[in-house]
């Protein structure tokens, strides 16, 4: 296939899909998030985002990114350096827990205009770019199986699979984007947490964290409700 053959590829729209593949892709959704046993392997990829968020925040706020490393707790760590307080600082801060949610709202906004092969390459894009700021083995492995798994099936996959798979991810960020919210929140409260994304803002803006809590909190509730209405429009 020649460039211009590609580009029309990623740019054309997709026949919308049937509603109930928009459902059953929300059900799987929910299958990934609400049991706990599997919410332990699922929740890498929001890791994978969350982490991603801080590092893309970082960059287009011109701090120098150390690296990025994500740990099979499903705990991560990105390392940025710059101004130790102001604008660029507080971004990257805040960027962890909103970068899943707001990805799922793109996301939507891209099937919502059945651009389902668009979709699927522009998160190959974003995985090939974090994977050059990763430090450790398991990040490099997640971040390799998660971009191996978008381009098998935007290579090999059926268009009703690829739309299937498009729609059970945005979904995912979508509802997956509430429940680190309340782990948040629960973790600082029973296990007297003080060094999260939260207490960090709080830190940096002299604003309590249960108000980076809320805003987290508010940014995935309506990401959800926008997100959810464009895909089962």
């Amino acid at each position: 296939m020649d460039f211009a053959g590609l580009w029309e590829t990623l740019t054309a729209t997709q026949p919308a899909p049937p509603h109930w593949l928009v459902l059953g892709s929300a059900a799987v959704a929910l299958l990934a998030i609400l049991p706990h046993p599997v919410w332990r392997l699922s929740r890498n990829v929001v890791t994978i985002a969350h982490e991603g968020g801080h590092g893309l925040a970082a960059l287009l706020t011109r701090r120098k990114l150390g690296g990025i490393r994500l740990h099979s707790d499903t705990s991560g760590l990105t390392i940025s350096s710059g101004a130790p307080t102001g604008p660029g600082v507080i971004l990257t801060a805040a960027a962890g827990y909103t970068a899943p949610p707001l990805l799922g709202l793109g996301g939507a906004a891209l099937l919502a205009g059945q651009h389902v092969t668009q979709l699927l390459w522009i998160a190959i894009v974003l995985l090939a770019g974090l994977l050059v700021m990763v430090r450790n083995a398991f990040g490099l492995f997640s971040v390799v199986i998660t971009g191996a798994a978008f381009f098998l099936i935007s290579w090999y996959g059926s268009s009703q699979l690829q739309a299937a798979f498009a729609y059970a991810g945005v979904w995912f960020l979508l509802l997956a984007g509430v429940r680190p919210v309340f782990e948040l929140q629960g973790k600082r409260r029973h296990e007297g947490a003080r060094g999260t994304d939260a207490d960090q803002l709080a830190h940096l803006t002299h604003i309590g964290p249960l108000f980076w809590v809320t805003l987290f909190l508010l940014v995935a509730l309506a990401s959800l409700a926008v997100g959810g209405t464009w895909l089962l429009a």
